[in-house]
């Protein structure tokens, strides 16, 4: 019957939208958890346990993110150069290629990085401690998971990001005016001179607010789908799996709303005319 056919495909979307109002709900729980525990200085930087986690989040991602970051930098070099030599514009390349980077590159690049390399291994990590019952012999004695092992993580990304996309822009720019000046016959001095006058602290300071956010958003992320997948190694696995998924798509979509608020920030600074968000 077409008006059965029609109920069963609203009632399974029904379901659905449930399902997901559901996790929705649960990760914001976990999320609040998370933020209540972040207080607790002594109970996650006992026994090195913040530092160790500084070392593998921050230390550990600097080189590959330095040869990715610099040839980020190249390629818009290589790509940018011919169209404004065309124009007779290579010199103000340097101020595209650094503005560029140090506002949106930088920081998405370190944040997927961040989210590959370091939210699969959170996810994978947790996900193996919940499959082996490791968590329920947390709670059994008395030790909140969240706070001793959620906790720490969270905060070392969300302290370890912007550093990471400091090392990602300087490797972007010097990439940049590598190829500028030394391959192509760029004057160095007016290749900073509209580095300087294109890029401003609000744009560096625009880069480092999102790779905060970015941090936090894959910290949760990664946590909680370690702390929430299925038993068994094909559990870990679609769990590490759909880490990275919702992670990248996370900073994207927050991406693309930061970048929306700091223009108009910035025109309001500037005294410029401002636009609904999203208007």
């Amino acid at each position: 019957m077409p008006g059965s056919g029609i109920a069963l495909q609203l009632s399974s979307f029904g379901a659905r939208t449930i399902a997901l109002l559901a996790t929705l709900g649960a990760f914001t729980r976990f999320a609040l958890a998370t933020a209540a525990g972040v207080p607790a200085v002594r109970t996650w930087s006992r026994h090195g346990r913040f530092r160790t986690q500084l070392f593998r989040v921050g230390t550990l991602s600097v080189p590959v993110l330095m040869v990715t970051g610099a040839f980020i930098g190249m390629v818009l070099a290589i790509e940018g150069y011919l169209q404004f030599q065309s124009v007779g514009q290579e010199t103000r390349l340097g101020g595209v290629i650094n503005v560029s980077v140090v506002k949106q590159i930088g920081p998405v690049l370190a944040a997927v990085i961040l989210a590959g390399r370091v939210g699969c291994s959170l996810t994978a990590e947790l996900g193996a401690m919940r499959v082996s019952e490791q968590l329920d012999a947390m709670r059994a004695l008395a030790a909140d998971p969240i706070r001793v092992l959620v906790v720490p993580r969270v905060i070392a990304c969300a302290a370890m990001i912007p550093v990471l996309t400091v090392v990602s822009n300087v490797c972007g720019v010097f990439g940049g005016w590598l190829v500028c000046t030394q391959f192509y016959p760029t004057d160095p001095v007016l290749y900073w001179e509209f580095s300087r006058a294109f890029v401003s602290w609000f744009d560096l300071t625009n880069g480092l607010v999102k790779s905060v956010c970015f941090g936090i958003a894959i910290g949760l992320i990664a946590c909680w789908k370690g702390f929430t997948c299925r038993p068994g190694a094909v559990g870990v696995g679609k769990a590490t799996t759909e880490s990275f998924v919702t992670s990248f798509m996370a900073i994207i979509v927050m991406n693309l709303m930061l970048a929306k608020l700091f223009n108009e920030l910035d025109l309001w600074r500037t005294g410029g005319e401002l636009s609904p968000i999203f208007g």
